[in-house]
């Protein structure tokens, strides 16, 4: 379970947080004085440290750059009272993750130490290459024997340790975090901070923001001057997932910082000098996207230094079956319930599936079948239907509302909730996506111009997309999760 330290001398702040995480899901610790606190810090690193910055006996950034000097990688989360926040912009830029005002928002508490939680996990979890390692019985593994796997493992050798700029491409689903964490963690800079950020879940108004930081006033709704990932992460390593999404305003700001290593936040005119590295990944054409004008082309070529090209799984042969005993060996640990076999009508359902969203699909249909499992042999009657029958119209179709024929909602969600997704979001978004381009698709009898046109993107996107998300277009168009009438 996650561990939070909170070093503060005042009761009505520590009880703040014992209250915020009395359902549990993070353990929470405390300490009154600065020694104290670094003791604990010492003693058992916490996954993340809530700090004073006036205690009884230290002041300013003192204790803050004390938790620094023993781990880095452990966020430090700022709180302090008026007057003190040129302080924690000061710490900000020296690597705390955020600061907080008092008095303290209990949901914007616990949405904070959520992110801090993730990222420090992600410092944390072994991204291993059991070519390389043993592969864990928790933590994220590389796991693959096929020839382009093995391709993958010697480019992670060959980059990691050095100080240049990586590119993962892969089709969403394959594991391109998984790589940038391998890239990082046996990199140089792995005793420095990592940060993941999803450029396509960020608004675009708000993502150079992010990246860069803003001064007080930059926007509508910019009260307090912002340090930007960039800025906090001085030392370490940034992942930037779909670096294809960004707009076209921070593509160009991109290109200065990797070409100078140096921005301006926005709305200011101070130069910022930083030392960062960037492994970049993204599911697109970038190729394509720069042919279109949608991105620049000399920040192509820089991203472009090294590349790491993920395969789909259903490329990859046999591998299928390792990913499948190992995710079955873990989520069996995870849940208590330790699977003893796999039935041979299971093991063929899942070998022929096609996974359209790769990897990420068959850890949730495994995860899924666990939980519905019975027993210790996991059987077919346990797995999904649409991995079971993947050309049945019945067994297949999506939940669809009843009065209006429209996809219902409602009833995806809850299902996923009741089948303990831990990947929702993602998955909602995939669902909305595959059931529009699907629609358009019927609409113009599989013609890909008139659907491009009408989607408002390139017919080379629009094949991507249909690629990606296991879209059939012959006479009929359907999608892996829809196999109806057409």
């Amino acid at each position: 379970m996650p561990t939070l330290l909170v070093i503060d001398d005042e009761p009505a702040i520590r009880h703040a947080f014992q209250r915020a995480f009395r359902d549990g899901g993070v353990t929470v610790r405390t300490a009154t004085t600065a020694a104290e606190g670094l003791a604990e810090v010492a003693r058992e690193r916490p996954d993340v440290v809530v700090l004073d910055v006036h205690l009884p006996d230290a002041t300013g950034l003192t204790t803050f750059r004390q938790v620094r000097a023993i781990d880095a990688r452990v966020p430090v989360i700022l709180v302090t009272g008026h007057g003190t926040t040129d302080l924690a912009i000061e710490a900000m830029k020296d690597g705390a993750y955020e600061y907080l005002l008092k008095p303290l928002e209990l949901a914007d508490l616990r949405q904070l130490i959520d992110r801090a939680v993730q990222s420090s996990q992600l410092m944390r979890t072994p991204a291993t290459m059991p070519e390389v390692e043993p592969a864990p019985v928790f933590g994220d593994v590389l796991l693959g024997r096929c020839p382009a796997m093995q391709e993958v493992y010697k480019a992670v050798g060959r980059v990691a340790g050095q100080n240049v700029i990586a590119l993962v491409l892969g089709e969403s689903g394959t594991g391109k975090e998984l790589v940038a964490r391998a890239i990082y963690q046996h990199s140089r800079r792995s005793d420095k901070p990592f940060l993941a950020i999803n450029c396509a879940a960020i608004p675009e108004p708000l993502l150079e923001s992010e990246l860069f930081g803003h001064e007080k006033g930059a926007f509508t709704g910019a009260d307090r001057k912002r340090i930007g990932k960039f800025e906090q992460c001085q030392g370490g390593t940034i992942f930037l997932d779909e670096v294809g999404e960004m707009a076209p305003l921070t593509q160009a700001k991109m290109l200065r910082l990797i070409q100078e290593q140096r921005f301006e936040r926005l709305g200011g005119a101070e130069t910022v000098q930083t030392d960062v590295r960037l492994v970049a990944a993204t599911n697109a054409d970038l190729e394509k996207m720069v042919e279109d004008g949608r991105f620049r082309r000399d920040l192509y070529f820089r991203l472009n230094v090294f590349t790491i090209k993920l395969p789909p799984l259903r490329e990859r042969g046999d591998d299928v079956g390792l990913l499948i005993d190992y995710y079955l060996k873990r989520f069996g640990h995870e849940l208590n319930k330790p699977v003893a076999e796999v039935a041979l009508d299971a093991a063929a359902a899942l070998r022929a599936y096609t996974w359209p969203g790769n990897v990420r699909e068959l850890q949730s249909v495994l995860k899924q079948s666990v939980l519905r499992m019975s027993g210790s042999a996991l059987l077919a009657d346990f797995l999904p239907d649409h991995v079971l029958h993947p050309t049945s119209s019945v067994a297949n179709a999506p939940p669809m509302n009843g009065a209006s024929g429209a996809f219902d909602w409602d009833q995806f969600v809850g299902g996923r909730i009741a089948a303990s997704s831990e990947n929702l979001y993602a998955e909602s978004l995939e669902r909305m996506e595959r059931e529009v381009l699907v629609r358009v698709l019927k609409h113009t009898d599989g013609n890909q111009l008139q659907a491009a046109r009408i989607l408002g993107i390139t017919r080379g996107s629009l094949r991507n997309k249909i690629r990606t998300l296991g879209i059939s277009i012959a006479r009929s168009v359907w999608s892996d999760d829809d196999h109806g009438d057409g």
